[in-house]
C-alpha cells in the first residue's frame, strides 16, 4: 500500500507537510477540510507514507463481501452498537471511545463536518471520544491549492470544547479544500 500512496504522490504532485509523532499511540484524528470523495484517496496515501496506523470506523453491515474487504484494507474497522446492558444500543461515540480505551495503538480518523459540504457547526462526537478516552486531537489536513497533506496542531482536550474546536477551525481557515466554498469560514 505504501508503494501505491507514493505512486498516486508522485503522479498527482502532492507532498507531505508535518511529521506524525511516533510517542501517540492513540488519538482521534480528525481530517479537514472534507469536501470531496477524493479526499480518502489522497488522505489514506498520506496516511500510509507517514506511517500513521489510522483506521475509520464505518457500520459493521457495510464490511461484507468483496466491499467489505477493500473497507477493511484501506483502514475500516466495523462499528458494532450492540446492546449495552440489555438495555439501548451503545451510541458511534461509546463504541469508538471504547475501542480507543481497549486498543494498545488506535488512530481513529473522523471528519468533523460529518458531510462533504460546508457546515458552519461541526459535530462534536470526535471531542467527546477523544475525552473520554483521554486521548490527543491531531489535525489532520489536505491542502488542494498547495497540494500538501499532513498533520497540523495537536490538541489535548481540556473540556473547553468550543474553544479547542474554535482553535482547530482557525488552523483549518487556511486550508484550501477541493471544494473552497464547501471548507471552513
Amino acid at each position: 500500500m505504501k508503494f501505491l500512496a507514493r505512486l498516486v504522490f508522485w503522479i498527482s504532485g502532492w507532498k507531505i507537510s508535518g511529521v506524525f509523532p511516533k510517542e501517540i499511540e492513540k488519538a482521534v484524528l480528525i481530517a479537514i477540510p472534507h469536501t470531496s470523495n477524493w479526499d480518502l484517496l489522497y488522505a489514506r496515501a498520506a496516511f500510509y507514507l507517514m506511517d500513521v496506523p489510522v483506521k475509520f470506523t464505518i457500520k459493521k453491515e457495510i464490511m461484507v463481501g468483496p466491499l467489505g474487504w477493500l473497507i477493511k484494507v484501506l483502514g475500516g474497522i466495523p462499528i458494532d452498537r450492540k446492546r449495552v446492558s440489555g438495555k439501548r444500543k451503545q451510541t458511534y461515540t461509546e463504541a469508538m471511545t471504547q475501542m480507543l480505551k481497549t486498543s494498545r495503538q488506535l488512530v481513529i480518523m473522523v471528519t468533523p463536518e460529518g458531510t462533504r459540504n460546508y457546515a458552519p457547526k461541526w459535530k462534536t462526537g470526535f471531542y467527546h471520544i477523544a475525552m473520554g478516552a483521554g486521548v490527543p486531537i491531531m489535525v489532520g489536513f489536505l491542502d488542494y491549492k498547495n497540494k500538501r497533506a499532513g498533520i497540523g496542531p495537536i490538541i489535548y482536550p481540556n473540556g473547553k470544547m468550543e474553544e479547542q474546536i474554535e482553535e482547530m477551525k482557525a488552523f483549518g481557515r487556511g486550508i484550501t479544500g477541493k471544494y473552497p466554498e464547501k471548507g471552513i469560514k
